[in-house]
């Protein structure tokens, strides 16, 4: 697909103005207390893998509501040590599938808690997690669901799981608490910089290709994938384009990054039509503006001739080493003893 957004040397100095409700800090506010009511771990047991360098854990815990929520909690096997732990998101549709699908964390020597989506999945992976609270007026998809008020709203509900998943992941054992990163891509990135915008005791941020910013442009500009389904519902819906804006507000990605401190890695594709590049700049161009200014530590990836697969394996790379990097932790999960890789070398 060809380039359709802003020129890259706009794109870096785009800081557009974002709606913000007078009342979203006080809205996220009153929603986590709430959620903070009910104790967060509700079962934790051993899952049987045929993995025999990763050991995991089905972990259920209280989301929003107090609803069970459903992940995985991976670490290398025989490690005892409290290790930092990667909490992620997955992306639009998907659940998160089978504890031996998302390896690269703990086989990195990371814990790593992978959340369920609630009410999603079946588009790329299964999921266990239900979504209760359909009743509130808004379209069928979860983007749409509930979408003319913001307290009925979809993803009021899946970033509070999301901040959950954090004080969750602090509860378990084997967890450096001081070391939390939350990681995701496309609707999980959005939803790691929400948590980023809500939790300010986070280690570091990866958000690659992030959904849920900027969000009233992107309605603008594309019609591809998740956005295409809220321009879908206000085809229909005509009446209802002022109410669902108003909505969008309160879980706009740039408002949330405004808000945050943590140190942050981005990546973006700049043919991007599932989630503009201009949508993703704007949330970095913004990250810690309202709290001082952006962290020392803050990088933006750019791949010109990639769309919303981004980097793909390249960046992912490019996470582990900046993330060590980040945390010190450049032996991550390297045994002190002899490498195999210098006994593999034929002597000259």
């Amino acid at each position: 697909m060809p380039l359709f957004d802003l020129p890259l040397d706009q794109l870096r100095q785009y800081v557009p103005a974002v709606a913000e409700p007078a009342d979203f800090d006080a809205f996220w506010r009153s929603t986590l207390d709430g959620a903070a009511q009910v104790p967060v771990l509700l079962d934790v047991r051993p899952e049987p893998t045929d993995l025999r360098l990763v050991d995991s854990w089905d972990v259920t815990f209280a989301g929003f509501g107090g609803d069970p929520v459903r992940a995985w909690y991976n670490r290398p096997a025989g490690v005892d040590e409290a290790l930092p732990v990667v909490v992620e998101y997955v992306g639009y549709g998907r659940g998160r599938g089978l504890p031996h699908e998302r390896l690269i964390w703990p086989v990195a020597g990371y814990a790593h808690l992978l959340m369920d989506a609630r009410g999603q999945s079946g588009q790329y992976g299964a999921g266990d997690t239900s979504d209760p609270h359909g009743e509130a007026a808004g379209g069928p998809s979860p983007v749409t669901r509930g979408i003319m008020t913001p307290e009925g709203y979809y993803y009021r509900r899946l970033i509070t799981d999301a901040v959950r998943a954090v004080d969750a992941v602090r509860a378990l054992p084997g967890v450096d608490r001081h070391r939390v990163i939350v990681a995701g891509n496309s609707q999980g990135g959005g939803l790691a910089l929400a948590v980023a915008g809500l939790d300010t005791e986070l280690a570091a941020v990866l958000a690659t290709a992030p959904f849920l910013c900027h969000m009233q442009r992107a309605l603008e500009i594309t019609e591809v994938g998740v956005y295409g389904e809220i321009v879908n519902y206000l085809a229909v819906n005509r009446d209802a384009e002022p109410a669902v804006r108003r909505t969008l507000s309160y879980v706009d990605g740039v408002s949330f990054a405004r808000r945050a401190t943590a140190p942050v890695h981005f990546g973006v594709g700049l043919r991007d039509m599932v989630c503009p590049p201009s949508t993703g700049f704007a949330a970095y161009n913004h990250y810690g503006a309202a709290v001082g200014g952006p962290p020392a530590e803050r990088v933006m990836h750019v791949y010109p001739f990639n769309g919303h697969e981004h980097g793909d394996a390249t960046h992912v790379r490019r996470q582990l080493r900046w993330l060590a990097g980040v945390l010190g932790d450049e032996g991550l999960g390297r045994s002190a003893g002899p490498k195999l890789s210098e006994a593999l070398i034929s002597p000259v």
